[in-house]
């Protein structure tokens, strides 16, 4: 059974959650996430588009907010966790208890929960959100610019469908390589599902097989 989405009224509710500039990124990635699912997931291009409203949902919350909702929650962290990825955690049950299983199912839920990390064996629903919160337009970071230049310099000249996943699974090794690069460069802690990530589409580069 299909489930109706009303994306405006959706759209509003993260608005009052968030702050202005942290919108013009929300509506970024709710765009993206729209345009590389024409490429993916077609039949998904509006489950997509929430998904790509609510990964933020909880990033303007203090600190102190974000603990009290893992406490609440149940949500065990690492002990080494950096403070800005606790929003994944904290947005997808937020988000759940908000607006309900039936539109935060399991797959929007697991998209925003490894958002800001990827994880080994992405879906490519996972995939999508993950690149889309990377290169939506309204990011000016160095390598945003140019991971968004190297996806679509490169999704411009393929045509089948297995070279134009080749290309994404290349963009997402390429975004893990960035990341860990930074990391490393600031004594940071990598974390252990960006790792994974990474290590997994390099292995299986040969026969990688994408969960729909």
């Amino acid at each position: 059974m299909s489930v109706h989405y009303d994306v405006s009224a959706i759209r509003d509710v993260v608005k009052g959650f968030t702050v202005e500039k942290r919108f013009s990124h929300v509506l970024g990635v709710e765009k993206e996430a729209c345009e590389l699912g024409k490429i993916f997931l077609p039949e998904k291009c509006e489950k997509l588009q929430i998904a790509g409203i609510l990964h933020d949902i909880t990033k303007n919350f203090s600190y102190e907010k974000q603990i009290e909702l893992c406490n609440e929650y149940g949500i065990e962290l690492d002990k080494y966790i950096a403070p800005k990825l606790l929003h994944a955690k904290t947005g997808c049950e937020f988000a759940r208890r908000y607006f309900g299983n039936q539109i935060v199912d399991d797959e929007i839920y697991s998209a925003i929960y490894y958002h800001t990390t990827g994880k080994a064996q992405m879906s490519l629903f996972e995939a999508i959100i993950y690149l889309a919160d990377y290169i939506e337009e309204n990011r000016t970071f160095a390598d945003c610019v140019e991971l968004r230049k190297y996806f679509y310099d490169n999704i411009g000249k393929v045509h089948s469908y297995e070279d134009k996943l080749e290309v994404l699974r290349s963009t997402l090794v390429l975004s893990f390589d960035m990341t860990i690069r930074n990391l490393l460069d600031e004594g940071k802690v990598v974390d252990f599902y960006t790792m994974s990530a990474r290590n997994y589409l390099i292995i299986n580069e040969k026969n990688l097989k994408w969960r729909k």
